[in-house]
């Protein structure tokens, strides 16, 4: 039998869903990731599956990350002492919380608490976006042309070594970068933009506790991504759809020593 129907070529519109999950499972050349990437920005249907299997990558993980007998037991279905099942039970419930977690669906009263701290962070780089990503001849105090400068300048001002993530493989381009007041000190914004003027801001300041968690803000159609590590918060902002920021924020998070890991 021919099983080329297994392998038929999507139709107009609709997602080449291996190569989506080729994207998750880093296996596309550079040109293809590249392709892919740029299907994603214009299709969220497709951005949301990838953000969708990268879920399910991490609940895998949590599954296989259950002691060997316990899952052992679960296949072979032998008989064991009610204890031991009783223990079965309660790796399975805690498998099903941190499924749970991992794909948004825990109820309420689990949800993480979020500080004052936190939630003041994510509106300062929110307000921040909505008040220059709109400037036309100033968006910026210093142009991406001088980024040495520009980079060096803030670095001295947050005192810590900056790194601007490039976003050039989903679009987006850097136009520069400006200082700001912030809750602890100095902060700074670094601003993206793609061909068609869509923008993206870089909020960071000295922020403490971690967070290894991500947490979102959606506020008037602007979306943002923030958490803080090793001492620094980082919110990326933009007037996107959720499903079109994620991915950037999840490789931004990972180009900044994040641990995207934690919330795919």
């Amino acid at each position: 039998m021919n099983d080329d129907h297994d392998y038929a070529k999507p139709g107009p519109g609709e997602p080449d869903l291996r190569a989506l999950s080729a994207l998750v499972d880093n296996e596309l050349s550079a040109a293809e990731r590249a392709a892919t990437l740029e299907r994603l920005a214009v299709d969220a249907d497709a951005a949301q599956r990838v953000a969708d299997y990268r879920a399910q990558n991490a609940a895998l993980k949590a599954l296989f990350a259950m002691p060997q007998e316990t899952a052992r037991c679960l296949v072979l279905h032998r008989r064991v002492p009610w204890w031991q099942r009783a223990g079965v039970a309660a790796a399975w419930l805690s498998v099903g919380i941190v499924l749970g977690l991992t794909l948004g669906l825990a109820p309420n009263w689990m949800a993480p608490r979020l500080s004052a701290d936190q939630v003041a962070f994510a509106q300062r780089a929110n307000i921040a976006y909505a008040v220059y990503a709109p400037e036309q001849r100033h968006p910026v105090e210093v142009a991406a042309n001088e980024k040495v400068q520009l980079v060096n300048w803030l670095s001295r001002r947050l005192d810590r070594s900056l790194v601007v993530p490039s976003l050039q493989e989903y679009g987006y381009a850097l136009v520069g970068g400006r200082l700001l007041p912030g809750d602890a000190g100095p902060a700074a914004q670094f601003m993206y933009q793609n061909a068609v003027g869509e923008r993206l801001t870089l909020y960071v300041t000295r922020f403490s506790p971690d967070t290894t968690a991500v947490h979102l803000l959606s506020d008037g159609g602007r979306n943002t991504f923030y958490w803080a590590n090793q001492g620094m918060g980082y919110a990326l902002s933009g007037q996107v759809p959720e499903t079109h920021l994620r991915p950037i924020a999840l490789d931004v998070c990972g180009a900044l020593g994040g641990h995207p890991e934690s919330w795919r």
